[in-house]
């Protein structure tokens, strides 16, 4: 079994390529294990007829599949340009205005966002992904500033700016995001994602919103801001005080600058195994195969590289929301994923930050995950009430397949992204690992080794109160 269980999670976008019960079904079957929904496009009924498909895929395949709501952020873009497109000049003195109005082809644009309020004279910002730069040289009212461009190009309507050195003084949440979320907290979402974090306080923030709306949907930071990445510790609490990351390396890539991403993404996969929290690693995977049946040899070893690190899941994007190629993208993923772990172990990290204690029950998970390596245990089974169990056993990164079984079927969904686990949904019971394990070989979805009889399993447990995990069993099933 260890040689066809992907550790590393895959996480599709849906878009227009995938927009169907059909494509969703068969993604899934390939090997998705995450569907994420991004509210920069499409609208509510969309999402909701998308929410069905993928619960409907899931249950025919008998597997938990996660579903993430990311919400836009304040994404800032451009307006409607006349003809869609501006050719700019070196030199050339850009108004940028806050309103949606007709543009007449000159160099006052309309602008989806009030920069007045925010920006200040000789921070830089850039257009259209980077291929435009420029810097803020007056405030020209408090609806509109001025820019001077610092290089020949062109920008379209609706294309996105970035302002890595501006302040936006926690104010995240636009009045869409704040939509979105009131909306989503009545749908069946199993992870939230902010976009733009900038602090701890911004992912405290949401925690609170969600709860206030009785929303048990998990929070996942977007780290893709300079002020994120500003400093080791300042990025460290925000590890802490979220659910999980996501490596959001494009936006990253223009706001800091894209040689500082590799590094950046080694330390996030870092901190997030040392705290015990999902790391999604996110932003042209496989972006050649928007266009390709094939991907190209550098995309194959930046997934590799993310397999080696630890991370928990690997995201495709446009490749499966828009590109001509999603399933076969899929399958390919899932290709690199296996060959890379059954051919190179985990790459270790240091150990946990100076004045730190582990709690009980990551000594546990790290005493069950090395005696299930020393005994060469077929699996490892973990029972969970509240997915605790599973992920902490999980930041163990052991060479040993994870079987979860929970009685709450949110609390699968979400595990359904985390490192190695197969996560179940069963009534609780006693000994519901057990019996999930005798379940699972009858069906040939755990195997013996060759020769074996017995599937030798190490069971990680609790008395499923606030006692939590305390108890490691050894079973020959």
């Amino acid at each position: 079994m260890s040689k066809l269980f992907k550790r590393t999670k895959i996480l599709a976008t849906i878009g227009p390529a995938t927009n169907s019960a059909e494509m969703i079904e068969s993604i899934i079957m390939a090997g998705v294990n995450g569907c994420r929904l991004n509210c920069s496009h499409g609208s509510n009924e969309e999402r909701d007829q998308q929410i069905k498909w993928i619960r409907a895929a899931a249950k025919k395949k008998g597997k938990s599949v996660a579903i993430l709501q990311d919400l836009q952020g304040p994404k800032i873009r451009l307006g409607t340009l006349k003809d869609n497109k501006l050719d700019l000049r070196a030199g050339d003195e850009l108004t940028l205005q806050y309103g949606d109005f007709e543009h007449d082809g000159g160099m006052i644009v309309p602008v989806q966002y009030n920069l007045a309020e925010k920006v200040k004279v000789g921070e830089p910002l850039s257009m259209f992904d980077g291929r435009v730069k420029s810097e803020v040289v007056e405030i020209v009212s408090t609806s509109a500033i001025k820019i001077r461009i610092l290089n020949d190009g062109f920008v379209m309507s609706k294309k996105g700016l970035n302002l890595p050195d501006t302040d936006f003084g926690g104010d995240i949440l636009t009045p869409k995001d704040i939509e979105d979320i009131e909306y989503g907290a009545e749908c069946d979402y199993d992870y939230v994602s902010l976009s733009f974090v900038q602090s701890a306080e911004d992912i405290v923030r949401l925690k609170q919103m969600l709860l206030a709306l009785g929303s048990t949907a998990k929070v996942i930071a977007k780290i893709e801001t300079k002020k994120a990445i500003s400093s080791d510790e300042h990025l460290e609490e925000i590890v802490k005080v979220s659910d999980g990351i996501m490596v959001a390396r494009g936006d990253m890539a223009v706001e800091a600058g894209a040689e500082v991403v590799p590094i950046v993404q080694r330390k996030l996969i870092a901190m997030c195994r040392a705290h015990a929290k999902l790391c999604i690693v996110a932003t042209q995977m496989l972006s050649s195969m928007v266009d390709s049946p094939e991907p190209t040899r550098a995309e194959v070893s930046d997934v590799a590289t993310a397999v080696v690190q630890g991370a928990d899941v690997v995201m495709l994007s446009d490749e499966t929301a828009n590109g001509s190629y999603p399933l076969e993208t899929v399958k390919e993923m899932k290709k690199v994923i296996l060959y890379t772990q059954n051919h190179s172990r985990v790459a270790p990290i240091s150990k946990l930050p100076v004045g730190e204690k582990s709690e009980v029950y990551d000594a546990i998970s790290g005493a069950a995950a090395r005696l299930a390596e020393r005994i060469d245990a077929d699996v490892i089974v973990c029972q969970t009430a509240s997915g605790v169990t599973a992920t902490t056993m999980a930041a163990q990164r052991p060479n040993v397949p994870i079987v979860s079984v929970t009685s709450n079927e949110r609390v699968a969904n979400q595990l359904a992204l985390i490192y190695a686990n197969a996560s179940f949904v069963r009534p609780y019971s006693e000994h519901f690992g057990y019996d999930l394990a005798e379940e699972l070989k009858k069906v040939e979805y755990l195997r013996t080794k060759e020769g074996e009889k017995d599937l030798l399993t190490v069971i990680v447990s609790g008395d499923n109160d606030k006692s939590g995990t305390d108890t490691i069993k050894v079973r020959k099933i």
